[in-house]
């Protein structure tokens, strides 16, 4: 797959553009075929989508990851993840989309909630599942005065199968809304160079209380945490994109390239210049 100079913000599956409904169905046939099959690495600021491949096959790439989706499999793709598709030819199956404020609106919430939908998730897909797509295509076809709030309680209903079928590591640490709403500000401010204590005071928590949730959560002090989210984003742009390596620490708030290389390597155990050699060939 090509580099780019930036990771292209998608807001559709294959597409720019306004989101046009509560939710968004289309077959992968609909999309994939006018791309030759091939879906380049994107991502979604806003929108969390579910690839259920019916028949079929794809290679994915999840954030530098491979990854491959088949037969009666579904893929939970969360926003800010970068991923990119090779599809099998005639490829069949469904690519759902959801909005932000779907998930934002699920309630009761649950302590592995946030965290199980904040992970891209590979996994067969249950009766239950397969059912509840079923209905939300039919639904998103069917016109009616209460058609919005259908799709989004069968969407919201959905997801939450997705989290039943998530891997058990995948389980969520306590504190998910705080670290939700911490990984929210994260990418709202990569560039900004916030520390802790910038981010604490934007949640209305003291720094103490930001690292307490965040040991609890990950195992990780507050700071750590905050530089490993920057350097994911650091790898993604090295991998995926041809901006210098100096531009990409300017770009995540590092004054100086070597001190971001030298923390690059500190975190990934190699500099920047390997790391991205990894992807080029």
């Amino acid at each position: 797959m090509t580099q780019r100079l930036d990771i292209p913000f998608f807001d559709l599956f294959g597409e720019t553009g306004g989101f046009p409904d509560t939710v968004h169905c289309e077959r992968i046939w609909d999309r994939a075929r006018l791309h030759d099959w091939v879906i380049s690495p994107h991502r979604h600021a806003e929108i969390t989508q579910v690839f259920f491949m019916r028949q079929g096959h794809a290679e994915v790439r999840i954030d530098g990851q491979d990854a491959t989706l088949d037969d009666g499999q579904f893929l939970l793709i969360p926003v800010q993840i970068v991923h990119g598709f090779e599809f099998q030819k005639l490829s069949e199956g469904l690519v759902l989309s959801f909005p932000a404020p779907v998930l934002a609106g699920m309630r009761p919430t649950s302590p592995g909630l946030a965290a199980r939908l904040s992970r891209p998730v590979v996994s067969a897909a249950s009766d239950t599942l397969v059912t509840l797509s079923d209905q939300l295509v039919a639904a998103f076809a069917r016109p009616g005065p209460y058609r919005a709030n259908l799709l989004v309680a069968l969407a919201q209903a959905l997801l939450a199968e997705i989290c039943a079928l998530a891997p058990t590591e995948e389980a969520a640490a306590p504190g998910g809304a705080k670290m939700m709403a911490l990984d929210r500000l994260i990418a709202e401010h990569l560039a900004e160079g916030w520390r802790a204590g910038d981010y604490a005071a934007a949640l209305s928590i003291t720094p103490g209380h930001l690292t307490r949730i965040c040991r609890a959560a990950t195992g990780l002090s507050a700071s750590r945490y905050i530089e490993g989210k920057v350097m994911t984003e650091a790898s993604r742009m090295l991998a995926f994109t041809q901006v210098p390596v100096a531009e990409v620490g300017y770009r995540l708030g590092f004054a100086d390239p070597a001190y971001f290389s030298r923390r690059f390597r500190a975190l990934r155990g190699q500099s920047p210049s390997d790391y991205r050699g990894r992807f080029v060939g």
